[in-house]
């Protein structure tokens, strides 16, 4: 059966001698693998449509498992996001994120917008470190996780102050706090952002400036949430975390 699908490339690895498999976010069919044939060719006519973060319309044969590209056109190649170091690392990140943590019919539309979004948004110079983390936001809530944030997880009080329990998938009121004691204490900053991102489509997301104490409450939340419930080891996480290891440290 033919199909034609908009879709975003989220993996690609060598296939034989000069073909590749590609995995491909959809905006209708979930993931999708598709064999791009003589794509490592010099000459290939498709060796641009398996370059990983490539926008574009794939059309596939496609009878079990794992389709076969039959033609296809780029509607946005993000180039930059493979060129420029730091841009790749996030972009290869959170593509590694999706493909890791969500079966094929947990991927849906919206997640294939905010990815989409993510990719034009780090071209577009908005903060990585703000983007990255309402996207995770965007993964924990698609995988099931929601983290309750308007009230304590607990007993469902609205008076604070709160912390923030990753066992327990919420906040926690003062008096609920010790049912877990490894819950963290975030400023009002970044409990903020969290209640935004929880409800925040990536595409509405402007320039913002977040302080870096802020910044590192939010990756310190998301990580644990990610953590505790998708508990994966993810190798562009560990390469992202080395480049904010040789990065001067934000003031």
């Amino acid at each position: 059966m033919l199909y034609r699908v908009e879709g975003l490339i989220i993996r690609s690895m060598d296939y034989g001698e000069g073909n590749k498999i590609v995995t491909l976010l959809t905006n209708t069919n979930g993931k999708v693998g598709v064999l791009i044939r003589g794509a490592k060719k010099p000459k290939s006519r498709h060796g641009s449509l398996a370059q990983p973060f490539t926008h574009g319309e794939f059309a596939f044969f496609r009878t079990g498992g794992l389709g076969t590209l039959n033609s296809g056109e780029i509607i946005a190649s993000h180039h930059k996001l493979r060129e420029e170091l730091e841009l790749a690392a996030y972009a290869s990140y959170a593509a590694e994120l999706t493909d890791r943590s969500l079966q094929d019919e947990d991927a849906g539309t919206f997640l294939f917008e905010q990815l989409n979004a993510l990719f034009a948004g780090l071209e577009e110079g908005k903060d990585p470190s703000v983007l990255i983390h309402l996207y995770e936001m965007k993964i924990v809530q698609a995988a099931g996780y929601s983290p309750v944030l308007n009230a304590c997880a607990s007993c469902g009080g609205q008076e604070g102050p709160f912390a923030l329990s990753a066992r327990l998938g919420g906040l926690l009121c003062l008096r609920c706090r010790h049912t877990d004691p490894q819950a963290m204490k975030p400023g009002d900053g970044a409990l903020k952002l969290m209640r935004l991102f929880a409800r925040m489509d990536m595409r509405r997301l402007g320039a913002v400036q977040v302080k870096p104490e802020t910044k590192r409450e939010l990756k310190t939340c998301m990580r644990a949430l990610l953590d505790t419930h998708l508990g994966l080891q993810l190798k562009t996480r560990s390469f992202l975390d080395s480049l904010d290891v040789l990065r001067p440290p934000e003031v």
